[in-house]
Formats: C-alpha cells, sequence, structure tokens
C-alpha cells in the first residue's frame, strides 16, 4: 500500500488539470512541431487527445502544434508521402478531418480524401474483413478497427459519404467481432488469421490465443465513438450496441478490485508474471463511462469506470515541473502467447498510454470525484 503522505502519487486536487499536464510532457518540450516524430498512430492518437483538450480549454497553442506537426507531412497540394500500406498508417488521418473542420484549408480536405480512397484498393480477407497491413496477409488485428473506421465515419460525416461509410464501418466492427469473439468469457482474442498459417492461430478456429488487454480497448474506444457518428436508425446499429455491451460487461468482469485497473493479459490475474497495464485500464474506462451516458449500458456500470478513472489516476506521478510520469504502458506489441504478452516492456509516458489517458480524461473529469482529493488537500 502506498504511504498516504506520498502526495505526488494521490490524485491530485480538483484545480490539478492532469490532461494539461500530459501535454506539457509530451509536445511542450518540442519548439519545432516538425521534430515531434515520424508520421505514426502513436503520434496520431495523441495529437486527437490533445484536441480533445483543445475543445474543453481553447488554448490556441494546442492546435497551433497539431496543425505545425501535420503540415510538415504535407507538400504543398496536401499529398500525403506515406504509401498507406497499413491501417495504422491511416489513424494519424483522423487529424486532417480536424483540422478541415477548423480551418477549412482545401488541403487538409485532399489529405484526408487520399486515406479515403485506399479503402477502396486496401485488400480484404475472403468475407470482406480489412487485413491489418500488407504484410500481415488474411490477418484482422482488433486494433486495426480503432486506427481505420473512426476516421472513415469521420470522412463521410465531412465530405457527403456516410452512406459507404457508415455501412463499411459497421460491416468490419463486426467481422471482426465474428472472427475475435469468445462466448465463453465475453472477451476478444487480439487477432484471427483467416489462413491459419501462423504459428500462433488456433488450428480449428484461427484466431490468436490470449485476451491482450490494449487490443479490446482499441476496439472498444472505437465502437462507442462510431455510435455516437452514425444514424439511430442504421440497421446494424443494435448488433453493435449488443458488441458494445459484451465487451463492457466482461470489461466489468475482470477489473482488479484492489486497484481498479486491468491486467496485460486481462483474463489472467492470477499468472504470478501478468501486470496491470495503464493504456488499457484507460481505454475500457472510456468506454465505459461513454457507454453509460449514451445509455447503452445500465448505469450500474458506471461504479466500473470510476474505480478504473482513480485507479489510472492514482498510478501517475506528479511532478513539480507540472508534468506527470505515467507507468506500466506496453509498448507496441505483434500477436503471440502468454509469455509473450507476458514480457513485453512496460514504459513510463509512451504515447499509446498519455494518448489513451487524454481522451479518457477529458470524458471522465466532467463527472468523477477521484478518491484521494481531500487527502491531497491535508
Amino acid at each position: 500500500m502506498r504511504n498516504p503522505t506520498d502526495l505526488s502519487r494521490l490524485p491530485a486536487p480538483a484545480d490539478f488539470d492532469y490532461s494539461v499536464a500530459a501535454i506539457n510532457t509530451v509536445t511542450g518540450p518540442y519548439r519545432n512541431p516538425a521534430d515531434f516524430g515520424p508520421w505514426s498512430y502513436q503520434r496520431g492518437l495523441f495529437l486527437y487527445g490533445e484536441y480533445l483538450v483543445y475543445q474543453r480549454t481553447r488554448n490556441p497553442a494546442y492546435l497551433d502544434f497539431i496543425k505545425g506537426w501535420v503540415n510538415s507531412y504535407l507538400d504543398a497540394d496536401g499529398k500525403l508521402n506515406h504509401g498507406l500500406d497499413t491501417l495504422d498508417s491511416m489513424m494519424a488521418g483522423n487529424l486532417f478531418i480536424i483540422l478541415y473542420r477548423e480551418t477549412k484549408d482545401e488541403r487538409y480536405k485532399r489529405a484526408a480524401t487520399q486515406i479515403r480512397e485506399r479503402f477502396d484498393t486496401y485488400p480484404r480477407t475472403k468475407d470482406g474483413a480489412f487485413w491489418h497491413g500488407s504484410t500481415r496477409q488474411w490477418q484482422t488485428w482488433l486494433d486495426g478497427i480503432f486506427m481505420s473506421m473512426p476516421l472513415l465515419v469521420r470522412y463521410g460525416q465531412t465530405f457527403n459519404d456516410s452512406e459507404y461509410a457508415n455501412n463499411e464501418a459497421a460491416r468490419q466492427i463486426l467481422l471482426y467481432a465474428k472472427h475475435s469473439n469468445d462466448p465463453k468469457t465475453g472477451l476478444m482474442f487480439h487477432a484471427y488469421d483467416e489462413s491459419g498459417q501462423q504459428a500462433w492461430a488456433d488450428p480449428v478456429t484461427h484466431h490468436s490465443p490470449e485476451f491482450w488487454g490494449r487490443a479490446m480497448g482499441w476496439y472498444g474506444v472505437a465502437t462507442v465513438d462510431i455510435l455516437d457518428m452514425i444514424p439511430q436508425d442504421h440497421p446494424q446499429r443494435a448488433q453493435l450496441v449488443a458488441q458494445l455491451q459484451q465487451l463492457v460487461k466482461a470489461y466489468a468482469k475482470y477489473q482488479d478490485p484492489q486497484t481498479g485497473l486491468w491486467f496485460e493479459v486481462v483474463n489472467r490475474g492470477d499468472v504470478p508474471d501478468n501486470w496491470l497495464e495503464t493504456s488499457s485500464s484507460a481505454m475500457y474506462t472510456y468506454t465505459i463511462s461513454r457507454a453509460v451516458e449514451r445509455g447503452y449500458v445500465s448505469k450500474d456500470y458506471d461504479k466500473f469506470a470510476q474505480e478504473g478513472y482513480r485507479g489510472v489516476l492514482a498510478s501517475i506521478t506528479r511532478n513539480p515541473d507540472g508534468t506527470i510520469a505515467m507507468p506500466n504502458i506496453c509498448e507496441g506489441t505483434n500477436v503471440g502467447d502468454l509469455d509473450f504478452y507476458l514480457g513485453r516492456a512496460r514504459h513510463t509516458n509512451d504515447l499509446h498510454g498519455l494518448g489513451a489517458f487524454l481522451i479518457m480524461n477529458e470524458q471522465l473529469r466532467k463527472s468523477a470525484v477521484p478518491s484521494g482529493v481531500a487527502a491531497a488537500r491535508e
């Protein structure tokens, strides 16, 4: 148990803005946004979270940073010099749509359209699910739903392409569920290989063997966000809600009751080498909270979101310089067996974690009262 006098490890007083602290930690040190690093979903994730903070605070520096980083990857005509050969490579394209909505600069529309048109030729399994990447032939990874489908639906909303975008997104969410759902636990296997050739593929079902935490986090965040964007009368909406309900119920079942967090391999808390992972915990917390708020699940599930929020905040160290340290974030991960996942490196302030944290915090800070606030004030 933590020493209650160590206030840096307790949730902060109500006037401490964790989201601002996360931005100070990650993008604050960069004078030139172009130096932030390569085009990647990790940076796209964090900057999407930074945009959510901009929407609340209206701090122009946040939007300027996003714009500066994105502009460094576009030519004068708005072309992105990238092959877009993985679903991962598409995620940061959400920023094109955000910036177009903010500025009406046609370059961002052209860049977003470049990604939209890639879906027309992007490889699929025989039943129509998008491959995770050109070097991941015949494979679907749950991660891919977050990397591609919210972007597609946002594109449809913004550029009058919703009929295709909404139908494709619903189709992909349900196809991935078909291949990854586990009826016994309600959880979802990380990946599926239609060819059955991968060493990790079950010889009968072709899915991978374990329930990796962040994979289900990506999928949950994407699904609950897409439900916000598609029409109430969409023909597959009820199926999407049912899939989300299944996942939220499973999240709740496997939450660690002592910390409010979730394990790296979600259902194997009994394994000594398993560990509590913070990026997936932030994603689950967000998804549950949003599902409760939107009425997709009972309000009884809110307690799991509140415990998750308190658990994530309690894991974070506040530094005197206004930055934070978020530990136990799993590095980027392939598909594997139990030992593979448990052996992944654990990082502090990895963008997978702090990006997920921003999304969670902007949702939960509206209503949550973290435990430890009173202690931190005393």
